[in-house]
């Protein structure tokens, strides 16, 4: 066991999230005008401050705590010991976050007398951008103006700046009236011996003269849109139970976090924002790998993800966002930043990846569920993304899709590590656009392959047999102009003069979850991914130890993304490559069970697992809960189970090599074509393992994956 546990991502802050809207304390519960803190409703800071006091004095939280994601209970203790009887007064201060947020603040007497007490609350909203928050910088600002209504008890701060019409109302709720004076709401509080007193605080914002209701006061599920996607993700999703309780601790903390990230969007309720406290958005690409990764657990959160991205295609020729008719959205927030135009993204299309995955993502759901209706649904969007790819996405016809920024204010990089200096060169130099990294190509092959099921099964086999075609020929140009023998892996990408960028990197392991890397050589990159300089104990590092611009704490350039470990595991079990996925998948783990709850966080540190760095550390920004992060954990068992579904045939194909371990898993709930199944695994004496299934009737077949079959005959 680690002599290190229950380590926290941003340990100064609690978060709560529903939505659009998010509420950042410190750790005690407090909004204390520090950093970050803040209720934030579609990337707006509507509350910056709330600092309470009792007769003058601010409450001390002795406890606080989040409750089910969406509110966050208080307990504090009241007076100095002098004014009351010592320990005879508390305050529960209980939030809910819904599109609004109510704050009920109650005090518990026990004392003999009753308590006649000066509640005050001061308030104050700056409106600030998400963004702003977390960089401690304005981009934008205007004027507040405040404005009290005693009649409806209400304070309204309303914002003013080049036109953008936001305010937020704040209503008291009280037995006594209610005052504002000096910046605060007051109100007198008379309690009775033994009883308790209670203030509500409703905090509805207003933006575009729709106001956006507070919800009602329950820890239950409050019933709005994103409370019921969070309800039928938490009934539908499978459970995991194993002798290795991290495992099965790991995979809990995962589906419960994947269930509490939905933004309750229209077009896909289940869809979930990247991650907390910062990414609460629409992510094209993190929203569909996530629920690619989560199959496992349930299908919903994918067909929603793939309608959401489908409503959000591009329709015009716009440089500002990297916008182009049948382009995918990268990502779209709410903010100030955003409305006003200062950044493009409001909807923003500066990605490369997302065309590509909506395909492979398509043709996984068809696999997993046989979905023909939703897949007919979503057929003319596919059709809108593959006229993209071929009119967009290869400008100079050289077979290869290569990215290039118009947008002044857009992303330099647009594949999947999309920070501007992720792509370095041999020396550490930023490599100039336009660039065609290695991943795009890998996914580029599958989308062509995936997008060639769904043509047949949807009754076009000329055009699916085009596309088969057309990936084969991607697979041999490709191994040709990236395969670096001398170094045992793929070049990180071809840039400007298709030079090979020679960079070991992290993107072999989305060549290998793909099938573009021949297996005669496969073996050889997984080695190269194992390698020390590589993978750090943990995890696999994006960017080689031994590389020039290796930063162990940076984005992209030599950190651990759980996410990551997620799609190299499948890769890494589609070759049979089983010591080396048993490998990442205990680094991984036990990488979780350092976290408080076995989260793991957004992005880990690429610092070695040895005796000097008995924890790895965290990128400093990161986030969460992270939707892929989480995901990661379900993707990372199915990779152990060599799982391939077959819905269309009523079948699943495994394969399943549990390490030491991990010698027994029970998975309850898994749902493929409609039918719902426990499945057990043990592994025996020799490393013999069993499979057992019960409910719903599905034909299980124990093959290894193809390509792992080719593979075993090239190994020495």
């Amino acid at each position: 066991m680690s002599p290190v546990r229950n380590l926290r991502v941003r340990p100064d802050l609690l978060y709560v999230a529903s939505g659009w809207s998010t509420l950042v304390t410190d750790v005690r519960g407090r909004i204390t005008g520090a950093g970050p803190q803040g209720f934030f409703a579609h990337n707006t800071r509507v509350l910056s401050t709330e600092r309470i006091t009792v007769d003058g004095h601010e409450p001390v939280p002795f406890s606080t705590a989040n409750v089910r994601g969406h509110a966050q209970l208080s307990y504090a203790e009241l007076g100095d010991g002098e004014a009351l009887p010592s320990r005879a007064a508390y305050l529960l201060v209980e939030r809910f976050v819904g599109e609004g947020l109510r704050t009920r603040l109650t005090v518990l007497s026990y004392a003999e007398r009753p308590l006649h007490l000066r509640l005050r609350v001061h308030l104050a909203a700056d409106f600030a951008d998400t963004s702003e928050a977390e960089i401690g910088r304005r981009l934008q600002s205007g004027e507040i103006d405040a404005s009290w209504d005693p009649g409806d008890q209400e304070l309204r701060l309303t914002y003013r700046c080049d036109g953008l019409d936001r305010a937020v109302a704040i209503r008291a709720q009280a037995d006594t009236p209610v005052r504002y004076v000096d910046g605060a709401l007051a109100v007198e509080v008379a309690v009775p011996p033994r009883k308790s007193s209670r203030v509500e605080l409703v905090v509805e914002p207003v933006f575009d003269g729709r106001r956006l209701g507070a919800p009602p006061p329950t820890f239950a599920e409050p019933g709005d849109a994103a409370a019921s996607a969070r309800a039928r993700l938490t009934r539908e999703f499978t459970r995991l139970t194993s002798i290795n309780l991290d495992v099965t601790a790991a995979w809990q903390c995962a589906t419960g976090d994947l269930s509490v990230l939905p933004l309750g969007e229209p077009a896909g309720p289940t869809a979930p924002i990247a991650g907390l406290p910062i990414y609460q958005e629409i992510f094209g690409r993190d929203t569909m790998t996530a629920s690619w990764q989560a199959l496992l657990a349930g299908p919903t959160m994918l067909a929603d993800s793939l309608r959401l991205n489908a409503h959000h295609l591009g329709r015009r020729i716009d440089d500002w966002r990297d916008e182009e008719p049948g382009k995918p959205l990268h990502e779209a927030r709410h903010g100030p930043v955003s409305t006003l135009d200062i950044d493009p993204f409001a909807h923003y299309h500066g990605d490369w990846s997302t065309a590509p995955d909506f395909l492979v993502f398509l043709g996984q759901y068809y696999a997993w569920t046989g979905d023909l209706d939703t897949v007919r649904c979503l057929l003319p969007t596919a059709r809108r993304v593959l006229a993209w790819i071929d009119r967009y996405g290869d400008l100079d016809r050289d077979g290869f899709l290569e990215y290039h920024r118009r947008s002044r204010a857009g992303l330099k990089n647009q594949g999947w590590k999309d920070s501007d200096t992720a792509v370095v060169d041999e020396h550490g130099q930023v490599v100039p656009n336009p660039i065609a990294t290695s991943e795009l190509q890998a996914y580029w092959y599958a989308a062509l392959r995936h997008a060639a099921v769904v043509f047949t099964a949807t009754g076009h086999p000329a055009v699916a047999a085009a596309l088969v075609h057309r990936a084969a020929a991607l697979r041999r140009r490709f191994h040709r102009a990236y395969w670096m023998p001398d170094l045992g892996c793929h070049a990180m990408a071809l840039g400007p003069g298709k030079r090979q960028v020679r960079s070991v990197n992290s993107n072999d392991g989305h060549l290998l979850a793909t099938g573009i890397v021949p297996a005669r050589i496969a073996p050889v990159v997984a080695d190269r991914l194992l390698a020390p300089d590589m993978f750090s104990g943990w995890g696999v590092r994006t960017l080689s130890a031994d590389h020039p611009a290796y930063n162990p704490f940076s984005y992209h350039r030599g950190s651990v993304w759980p996410v990551e470990a997620g799609t190299i595991g499948l890769g890494l079990a589609r070759y049979g490559c089983w010591a080396h996925l048993h490998r990442l998948a205990e680094g991984m783990f036990a990488a979780a069970a350092l976290f408080d709850d076995h989260r793991l966080p957004e992005v880990l540190s690429g610092l070695p697992r040895d005796d000097a760095y008995p924890y790895p550390g965290v990128y400093p920004n990161s986030c969460s809960p992270q939707a892929w992060s989480a995901s990661s954990v379900i993707a990372l068992v199915q990779a152990l189970l060599a799982l391939r579904p077959a819905a269309p045939l009523r079948m699943i194909l495994v394969d399943p090599h549990l390490p030491e371990w991990l010698p027994q898993l029970t998975l309850e709930g898994v749902q493929v074509g409609g039918r719902t199944f426990d499945l057990t695994v043990r592994r025996r004496r020799g490393g013999r393992v069993s499979v057992h299934t019960r409910g719903d009737r599905i034909a299980v077949v124990r093959r290894s994956p193809r390509q792992a079959v080719a593979a075993r005959r090239h190994r020495p």
